[in-house]
């Protein structure tokens, strides 16, 4: 059974206040499920610390829920009961500021396989090495190219890939609200 993330982007908006006392609280803005709807293990574990094979330091592990999270927000994640776990949060602000070339504190757990496409291509990664060679090791198996290696936050969260979307709309509300008024909320199954 694998694992899957869910989650919200909530806001705190900054526009129609009467003055700044006037804060009306955090909102859910949009599901997470709308923006990114894939199952990365490396990315869960760069940010999250859930499934983290490639050995990152987490960006924001078990934060829980933010002690001013909003209705919508508490009542989709109650609403999983005990199946839901590793609840966190990250807001727009950290992400800013993340060195996406960072790489993780330990080798990858896994072998990364590459197949031949004109230059060795990443096809995928897997937890077979009877030899458990260290950082670094190269071999050539059946036609492909296998490796023991470091992944970077840039691999883990490809900020042109799937996740895009999701950086696309908390980038527009930070610019509309400010980087300190956007946050994404999580939680995992599986």
């Amino acid at each position: 059974m694998g694992t899957d993330i869910y989650g919200h982007v909530e806001c705190l908006p900054t526009h129609r206040r009467l003055d700044e006392e006037d804060v009306s609280g955090w909102r859910r803005a949009v599901d997470l499920d709308l923006l990114y709807g894939g199952r990365c293990y490396d990315a869960f574990g760069c940010l999250f610390g859930v499934r983290n094979h490639a050995g990152f330091r987490p960006l924001a592990a078990d934060r829980g829920l933010p002690g001013d999270v909003s209705a919508e927000v508490l009542s989709a994640y109650e609403s999983w009961g005990p199946s839901a776990y590793g609840a966190s949060w990250i807001g727009w602000a950290e992400l800013a500021r993340v060195d996406w070339d960072e790489l993780g504190e330990r080798v990858d757990a896994r072998v990364h396989a590459f197949s031949r496409a004109g230059a060795w291509v990443l096809t995928g990664k897997g937890f077979w090495d009877p030899e458990d060679r260290p950082e670094g090791s190269e071999w050539l198996q059946d036609g492909r190219l296998f490796r023991r290696a470091r992944t970077s936050r840039r691999d883990a969260v490809q900020t042109d890939g799937a996740w895009e979307p999701l950086w696309a709309t908390m980038r527009t509300l930070a610019e509309i609200h400010g980087e300190e008024h956007v946050r994404l909320v999580v939680w995992f199954d599986g």
